[in-house]
C-alpha cells in the first residue's frame, strides 16, 4: 500500500490547469416569424425556395463565463414573393476554464454552436408548424468546417490587405 501525501489544496491546484467546460444555461434569446402575405400564402400552390443564413456571436460575461448566440435566419420564397421568414437566436451560457487563447475560438464557435443547434432547430420547426406551414427540418451543420473556412478566408483577406498596403 502506498501513502498518498496529497492535501486537498494541492489536488485543487493540480486540477485548476485541467480544461473545464460546462453548460450553465441554454435559452431562446430572440424569435421572429413573419408571413407577409398572410392568408394569401395558403391560397395557391407554391414551389418554395429556402435560403438559410447563420452566424455565431460570443461575448465574455464574467471571468470564465461566455454567452454564445447562434442566429439562424430562414427565408422561404415562391419566385420573388416571401412566403415566410423566421429568425431564431438561440443562446447559451458556458463556463470555460483552462483552455488556451488559441483554442478558445474553436470551443466557442464549434462546440458551443453544435450544442445550441438542436434547440434552434426545434424552435424553428415548432414555430413554422404553428404558422400552419409544413415542418422545416434544418439539416445538420458542420460547424468545424465552417469555422476553418472562415479562418482561412480571414487569413487570405488579411494577407491581401497587407500586400495592397505595401504596394501603395
Amino acid at each position: 500500500m502506498t501513502d498518498n501525501n496529497t492535501s486537498p489544496e494541492t489536488a485543487n491546484q493540480d486540477n485548476s490547469a485541467a480544461p473545464n467546460f460546462a453548460v450553465q444555461r441554454i435559452y431562446l434569446k430572440d424569435l421572429s416569424f413573419e408571413t407577409p402575405k398572410g392568408a394569401a400564402a395558403f391560397q395557391k400552390q407554391w414551389k418554395p425556395r429556402v435560403t438559410q443564413d447563420l452566424s455565431t456571436k460570443s461575448v465574455k460575461i464574467d471571468d470564465n463565463i461566455y454567452e454564445v448566440a447562434l442566429r439562424i435566419t430562414i427565408t422561404v420564397k415562391d419566385e420573388e414573393e416571401n412566403i415566410y421568414l423566421i429568425e431564431v437566436e438561440q443562446a447559451g451560457l458556458f463556463s470555460i476554464e483552462g483552455i488556451d487563447e488559441q483554442q478558445l475560438p474553436q470551443v466557442l464557435n464549434i462546440t458551443c454552436a453544435t450544442l445550441l443547434l438542436p434547440y434552434a432547430r426545434e424552435a424553428i420547426d415548432s414555430t413554422v408548424i404553428k404558422g400552419s406551414f409544413p415542418p422545416l427540418m434544418i439539416p445538420p451543420i458542420n460547424f468545424e468546417s465552417l469555422f476553418h473556412s472562415a479562418v482561412k478566408q480571414s487569413a487570405e483577406a488579411n494577407a491581401g490587405s497587407k500586400q495592397e498596403a505595401s504596394t501603395h
